[in-house]
């Protein structure tokens, strides 16, 4: 038969195969047996679960062909409308819009548990869920994230659990001597006519970090998920290695691959506010992120096993700290 002649049957017995118990879709493909597609034409009868035939009555079976066109059951689960990662999600996966409610948003990288008590947990980046430092444990985590119409009120999903503070090398000065002496070089500046300002910074050039990272307390366990969105649930870390495939799903660029570049790099990383950071030991990918996707869990891209914690990046590369190094830090596992 033609394709036009099988759209004709089919358009002909849509009504009474739609009418069948867990039918949520009728149309036309090619007939896969035994696992390989075929070139004959069928009329595919798609259905939210497969039971086993005996347990149907003989009406509400799927019959082996309708007006002399075979038919193929596909079992393709619950449809539903698709949600943008930026929306309301109950329970919410990995790779979604969160944040501490005073900052814009990140992405809730996945689930892990507390080492000593097994609580699952949400794990991002200190940035995101600690507000760079400027949070306390107890503080209302809210998915979706500010930036994306999150608010305390409606959309709390978690408390901030704990967090690695992030020790800056430069930061705004908080010493008064010194900004006495700032303010003193600006005020001659300005009556010789320079344009040139000072400012008093804080300093430490020795201060290294490992990691940007934090865990928040699921007010309902019930309201987050194991899985990452395209991803799936992740088991086990794996250490990264030069040449390495990678992926993450977040906020922002959804799912996305590349490749380990460059490993056990140092690299500084501003924070703005004229605050900067160095990190030790991380990982560097190509472009394969954008902001809001901080808190990306990076998976392995041949496994389930995590890999690193994405942070920061820029629109050439992506930087992520090593999965064991997060997990460490926070006193939590995979």
């Amino acid at each position: 038969m033609s394709e036009g002649e099988v759209k004709q049957v089919k358009d002909a017995h849509t009504p009474a195969l739609m009418a069948k118990p867990n039918v949520v879709g009728v149309g036309i493909g090619y007939k896969v047996v035994a696992g390989q597609t075929t070139d004959v034409l069928a009329t595919v009868v798609m259905v939210s679960e497969k039971p086993p035939t005996a347990g149907l009555s003989p009406e509400d079976r799927i019959p082996p062909a309708v007006g002399g066109v075979p038919t193929d059951v596909w079992d393709v689960g619950e449809l539903r409308a698709l949600q943008a990662r930026t929306d309301r999600w109950r329970p919410a996966p990995g790779g979604v819009s969160i944040g501490h409610y005073k900052i814009t948003a990140g992405t809730l990288g996945s689930i892990v548990r507390d080492r000593a008590t097994g609580d699952r947990l949400i794990l991002s980046n200190n940035h995101v869920l600690a507000n760079s430092n400027d949070a306390s444990p107890g503080d209302a985590i809210i998915q979706p994230g500010a930036a994306d119409g999150g608010n305390v009120n409606d959309d709390t999903i978690a408390t901030l659990e704990r967090f690695r503070p992030i020790v800056f090398s430069e930061s705004p000065g908080v010493c008064s001597l010194a900004g006495t002496y700032a303010d003193i070089g600006n005020a001659l500046a300005s009556l010789f006519g320079s344009k040139h300002r000072v400012q008093a910074v804080q300093a430490d050039p020795s201060a290294a970090n490992l990691v940007d990272a934090a865990v928040a307390r699921p007010i309902n366990d019930a309201e987050v998920l194991d899985e990452i969105l395209e991803i799936g649930a992740v088991s086990g870390a794996a250490a990264a290695v030069l040449g390495m495939a990678v992926r993450k799903s977040g906020r922002t660029t959804e799912l996305t691959t590349g490749e380990v570049n460059v490993v056990d790099s140092t690299i500084i990383v501003s924070y703005g506010s004229s605050r900067t950071a160095i990190f030790e030991g991380q990982i560097v990918s190509g472009a394969m992120s954008k902001g809001g996707d901080s808190g990306s869990l990076v998976v392995a891209g041949d496994s389930q096993q995590a890999v690193g914690l994405l942070f920061a990046g820029s629109d050439q590369t992506t930087i992520y700290s090593p999965i064991q190094a997060v997990l460490d830090c926070l006193a939590v596992e995979i």
